[in-house]
């Protein structure tokens, strides 16, 4: 008696070695400039001369953004004043509202684990914004005078 052999069909799975694109989701890159069997030789589809055929023109693509077409530019009519200090050093900034956030004694660490400041981000300043709900010892932390004055009159101390 022979056995009896039982045909199954193989399933091919899904995987990166058997993947295709969809039919027409894909085209050729346009190759300009490869000769004239290209039908994009000579003169790459620009046309002749004119701005539009320039490098970097100010159409589709180009890169003038602030010509405005032979009229003087508005950087170049307003008038430029001041001055920017590139050595300047931002503050983070924390009023005394925000000290009740913080439990115990105000370090920089303290104000970074209540998320009141970035850690290792630069100088923290304490200004005198706000009304403080009890007394707080401050130490490490840059402040108006102000401030220290509110914090003292509180019952606090501070230590820098």
């Amino acid at each position: 008696m022979a056995k009896s052999v039982e045909k199954t069909e193989k399933i091919e799975r899904i995987g990166l070695h058997n993947l295709v694109a969809a039919r027409g989701s894909h085209r050729e890159r346009k190759r300009i400039g490869r000769g004239p069997g290209s039908g994009k030789g000579k003169t790459s589809g620009k046309g002749h001369k004119g701005i539009k055929a320039r490098s970097g023109h100010h159409g589709p693509g180009g890169g003038k953004p602030s010509f405005e077409g032979g009229q003087m530019p508005i950087t170049r009519r307003l008038p430029k004043r001041g001055f920017t200090n590139p050595f300047r050093e931002e503050a983070e900034v924390i009023r005394l509202d925000d000290l009740k956030k913080v439990s115990g004694e105000i370090t920089p660490e303290s104000l970074a684990e209540a998320g009141l400041v970035r850690r290792n981000h630069g100088k923290i300043k304490l200004l005198a914004n706000g009304k403080l709900a009890g007394a707080v010892t401050v130490r490490g932390v840059k402040m108006s005078a102000a401030a220290r004055d509110k914090i003292v009159a509180a019952g606090g101390s501070v230590q820098e």
